[in-house]
């Protein structure tokens, strides 16, 4: 299969831990709202979710019983869907960054690394890295790294040496970040050189953070990527002037971009294949 015939990943990251109704009142927090914007945004071509849960007040929760609700929603509604939870720690406890992981969804997030956020610094211990990736491994969810930094590339390989994944992980290059790795085309060609070379079975996805969305999804269309990212997480705006009115309005515009690059959007089996997932029950 070429690479312009190749299916393309959408994954939609539905809410985050940051934007609040204040910034966009799309964005979903209640658990109701989530699955019912996970299955607009199904609909429109995604075929793997990033969940976060909130508080009432919406604050970043890690409440392991609204994760299954919403997992438990997505699976009803959205047939094959791949759910991703995060094990992210920005205003999370991070020993109950875990919490979640015996639900056992499809796959969940990884970073195997610290860097520096807009306020604060996003603290991944190794100890803590690697009592997460054993976690996932116990109970069968396939990681997603996420790479901040150039340095994260070998943490995933030092767990690979250790025998807490496997040799083919999903990794994804995250730019755009105030203070982190910046949305630079000549830092992304850096990065996947560097994954080809250490991790040379890796598939992989790169998400640009607001405004920087639309042409870092390019870039890594561009260069074959197998899976792409949007969501209301990263991205509020469809333009400076204008709102997204829902996850679904920007899955739509990712199909848009997959299909001008002339690739298309991958069915959810499609998806699982690529991603080395079982099959959905």
């Amino acid at each position: 299969m070429t690479t312009s015939t190749k299916p393309v990943v959408i994954a939609v990251a539905i809410t985050g831990s940051v934007p609040r109704k204040k910034d966009n009142p799309a964005v979903p927090i209640r658990v109701s709202e989530q699955i019912e914007s996970t299955q607009q945004a199904f609909e429109a071509g995604a075929t793997l979710v990033h969940i976060h849960v909130r508080n009432d007040d919406e604050s970043p929760s890690s409440d392991p019983d609204k994760f299954a609700a919403v997992q438990e929603g997505v699976r009803q509604h959205c047939p094959g869907m791949i759910v991703q939870f995060s094990t992210g720690g920005r205003g999370r406890d991070p020993g109950a960054r875990g919490l979640s992981l015996v639900h056992r969804p499809d796959m969940a997030s990884l970073s195997t690394g610290s860097v520096n956020f807009p306020s604060i610094v996003y603290e991944n211990p190794a100890s803590l890295v690697t009592e997460l990736a054993t976690q996932m491994r116990t109970h069968g969810v396939r990681p997603e790294i996420e790479i901040f930094d150039l340095s994260h590339l070998h943490g995933a390989k030092r767990l690979i040496e250790a025998g807490l994944m496997d040799a083919a992980p999903h990794v994804q290059f995250v730019m755009g970040v105030q203070n982190a790795m910046p949305a630079d085309e000549h830092l992304l060609d850096i990065l996947l050189a560097e994954t080809r070379r250490i991790l040379p079975q890796a598939t992989w996805t790169a998400a640009g953070i607001g405004r920087e969305q639309a042409r870092v999804m390019g870039w890594a269309l561009a260069r074959g990527a197998d899976a792409v990212r949007t969501g209301l997480e990263d991205n509020i705006r469809i333009s400076k002037e204008r709102l997204a009115a829902s996850n679904a309005e920007l899955v739509s515009l990712a199909a848009e971009m997959v299909a001008r690059h002339g690739r298309r959007v991958a069915t959810p089996a499609e998806a699982r294949q690529i991603l080395n997932l079982r099959p959905a029950a």
